[in-house]
């Protein structure tokens, strides 16, 4: 699901000619285009939709809104890691399966080899 969530514009840019600004949500940052609201400042508050800010938000509507979304878990489904919600619904405690194992810098236990015709 895509959610237009309020955001709070820490810094205003210009990326490939076009208007862009990092936009804190509730501890989530992301790059958003700002081309439909040429005149939003930092500081303040807009609601974004697929990466971009639509409509200018006051404050207190805004800070309502994502603590709603946060206490439904809609900001974990919105901005949270794909890998994770994935293994969180499978039941896996971890995305990646070796994340305890040998490759997380664990030794590797000893392999017993086997020749052919020795016990």
């Amino acid at each position: 699901m895509c959610l237009a969530v309020p955001g709070r514009v820490l810094d205003i840019g210009e990326k490939d000619g076009t208007r862009m600004a990092t936009v804190d949500f509730g501890g989530v940052q992301k790059e958003v285009c700002l081309e439909y609201l040429p005149d939003l400042q930092v500081g303040e508050y807009a609601i974004v939709h697929v990466g971009f800010a639509l409509q200018r938000l006051d404050e207190e509507s805004a800070r309502q809104t994502l603590a709603l979304f946060e206490e439904l878990g809609m900001l974990q489904e919105e901005f949270g890691d794909p890998w994770e919600q994935a293994a969180a619904q499978a039941g896996a405690d971890s995305p990646w399966p070796f994340a305890a194992g040998p490759f997380a810098g664990e030794a590797a236990a000893p392999q017993q080899v086997q020749e052919e015709g020795r016990p």
